[in-house]
């Protein structure tokens, strides 16, 4: 996607749509690596390290 340094123009619907797409996206993606972080917890590291 180029970018233009001058006016800035009017997003299309469909660039609106992907850029609320990649922020839920990203957002799901942090939500998810929290939660496997909270499901492997400090028990599941003691058994990793044997």
């Amino acid at each position: 996607m180029a970018r233009n340094k001058g006016a800035q123009r009017q997003k299309t619907g469909a660039e609106l749509r992907e850029e609320r797409l990649k922020a839920a996206l990203k957002a799901n993606m942090a939500r998810r690596k929290a939660q496997a972080k909270a499901r492997t917890g400090p028990n599941n590291e003691k058994t990793q390290g044997q």
